[in-house]
């Protein structure tokens, strides 16, 4: 069965308001984004966070991949293969940013990352 670049499945949204979203989805094991990072200790790469979080930006605020300029991030602890993970976004549009708050699903205290970067829509 061929695999999904950067596949993420079960993706849910639990609230959705103007410029804010609650989205839970898995990352699952099969993803290339475990690919050849430590392999016998697979974990999700910060970059690969990352682009999890852009890709949702764009996908339910239309802003661009581009980004001009981080603010603050902060990675606090391991996304093992099949977490399943809560991501909240917000886009403040007069300040142009997002900010973003991943976490395990079922634990809302285990803070994976977090931050704000600035957007420019498309």
């Amino acid at each position: 069965m061929a695999q999904n670049v950067h596949d993420i499945t079960n993706e849910k949204i639990l609230l959705r308001e103007d410029n804010k979203i609650s989205l839970e989805f898995i990352i699952p094991a099969t993803s290339d984004f475990f690919d050849g990072h430590f392999p016998e200790f697979k974990l999700l790469p910060a970059v690969a966070q990352f682009e999890v979080i852009t890709r949702f930006s764009r996908k339910y605020f239309g802003t661009q991949r581009y980004i001009p300029n981080i603010k603050r991030i902060k990675f606090s602890a391991p996304i093992l293969p099949d977490s399943k993970i809560k991501l909240d976004l917000e886009h403040k549009v007069e300040k142009g940013t997002v900010t973003f708050n991943m976490a395990d699903s079922d634990n809302a205290e285990h803070v994976y990352s977090s931050g704000s970067f600035s957007v420019i829509a498309e």
